[in-house]
């Protein structure tokens, strides 16, 4: 055994506890999360990956009892069995909504792939990701290549092509904006401010991939009587790497970000990313153990909304038919992240209410992931492309024109899914539907006289 692995082991001079693993290991510091499970099997059939590939060792009873065997000992974290279940785990979280125990489940995932880092890296392909995610200017950089390729159509073209390379082509040709320009933008929003002053987050792919939507939000919050400042500083929220088990540049990320947020002297900060939003409400339990930014940390996290929870506790203001809007079949996908980890689930009815001339269809198992999970579908393409299977089946029988989701990962998903299967339908952020929706209302109250927003704005 090598000697990191005989002081994950608790080798000779090493604190063994926990039966086992060395106490300073983040799984063994999170056994209490553990000791919750009793085994009931609830999250089963919640789980996507055991639906997937109907093993148990793929189900969050069967993670649980892998890590419950680590952590005494009867199995190393190097283990075959530990290693390939536990990476094939989307992180979905959807057995914490279907837990009655509570078991931590996200936080005891990331734990173990902290954990399993001493001995198994992270793929390269992974590696450079998030290396890519932890530098602002290299990642700027490779966004604005990725936005001039988009423009060149030539994903679209690629997006057919069978296997990981094609489906990455039709994922980038899926982060277009969703909307004709005679949808979207063409209005300046008012407001009173007496909702508070909100910062808006930036966003890694949202700001790079998806800059549209990032306007309409501004907007959107705009119209409902939010005063908006800008948070500079921003960095990526770092859920990428927390969910690969890379905390320490989590942390790092996490402490520049409430930094920037504290700065800004906001009331509240708006996320459009699912994802990221569940990160920043997070950063409480991602910096407990650091007493320099622990109370910091929970004050950020308490103050981040989701873009529909602000949107919803505004009304929000209803807007008018549209080119976007009319006649339009819409199915709502909620967003793993933001429907189990955050549990906001009333917010996006709320959004998607507030847009006259659409028809909210019911969408079979929508509680169900989608497959994105961050860099998941990359480094795990084939279950992924399992789960997505099954999503796409879903929205084909709905009959939907668009699906409404609001996280970039899973609207490059669902839409490359939608592409790639020849079906009609597109995936679509909430935010954007209502901020067409203005922008009609603005139009018919108006006439064309009304200046577009600035770029930017």
């Amino acid at each position: 055994m090598s000697s990191a692995g005989a002081e994950l082991r608790g080798g000779a001079g090493s604190p063994a506890g926990a039966g086992g693993l060395d106490d300073r290991t983040p799984l063994a510091r999170a056994r209490k999360g553990l000791d919750a499970c009793v085994h009931c099997g609830f999250c089963l059939q919640a789980c996507p990956t055991y639906l997937a590939l109907e093993d148990e060792n793929d189900s969050p009873r069967g993670r649980l009892l892998l890590m419950r065997s680590v952590v005494d000992g009867t199995l190393s974290i190097s283990d075959p069995a530990v290693e390939v279940h536990i990476d094939r785990c989307l992180g979905c979280r959807a057995c914490e909504t279907a837990c009655p125990s509570g078991v931590p489940y996200g936080e005891l995932l990331e734990a173990t792939r902290a954990t399993m880092l001493e001995t198994h890296p992270i793929p390269w392909l992974g590696r450079a990701i998030l290396w890519l995610f932890a530098g602002r200017i290299r990642l700027a950089v490779v966004l604005a290549a990725a936005r001039v390729l988009r423009m060149t159509r030539i994903p679209a073209a690629l997006g057919r092509v069978p296997g990981r390379f094609g489906f990455g082509m039709a994922m980038l040709a899926a982060s277009g904006p969703a909307l004709d320009r005679q949808s979207r933008g063409h209005y300046r929003p008012q407001g009173d401010g007496r909702r508070g002053r909100v910062a808006v987050l930036n966003g890694c792919v949202m700001a790079g991939l998806f800059p549209e939507t990032n306007r309409a939000t501004i907007r959107t919050l705009v119209a409902n009587d939010y005063r908006l400042v800008k948070a500079r500083g921003q960095r990526c929220c770092g859920a990428l790497h927390a969910h690969a088990g890379d905390l320490d540049t989590a942390r790092q990320l996490a402490r520049a970000n409430v930094a920037a947020f504290e700065r800004a002297g906001v009331t509240a900060i708006a996320v459009n990313a699912a994802g990221c939003g569940a990160m920043i409400k997070s950063y409480g339990h991602l910096l407990a153990d650091d007493p320099r930014w622990a109370n910091r940390a929970d004050t950020i996290a308490g103050m981040t909304r989701d873009i529909t929870e602000l949107l919803a506790a505004a009304g929000p203001r209803p807007g008018a038919p549209g080119r976007a809007a009319a006649a339009r079949r819409v199915a709502y996908d909620p967003p793993c992240h933001l429907m189990h980890a955050q549990r906001v689930t009333d917010a996006p009815a709320a959004v998607l209410a507030a847009i006259p001339g659409i028809e909210l269809v019911p969408l079979a198992d929508a509680d169900q992931c989608c497959g994105a999970a961050g860099i998941y579908n990359l480094v795990q393409p084939t279950v992924s492309n399992a789960v997505l299977a099954a999503k796409i089946a879903h929205i084909a029988g709905s009959g939907a024109g668009w699906v409404a989701t609001g996280n970039p990962g899973c609207l490059m998903q669902i839409g490359a899914g939608l592409r790639r299967g020849g079906h009609h339908a597109r995936a679509v952020h909430p935010v954007d539907l209502l901020d067409a929706a203005y922008s009609a209302a603005h139009r018919v109250r108006d006439g064309a006289n009304n200046p577009p927003i600035p770029p930017g704005a």
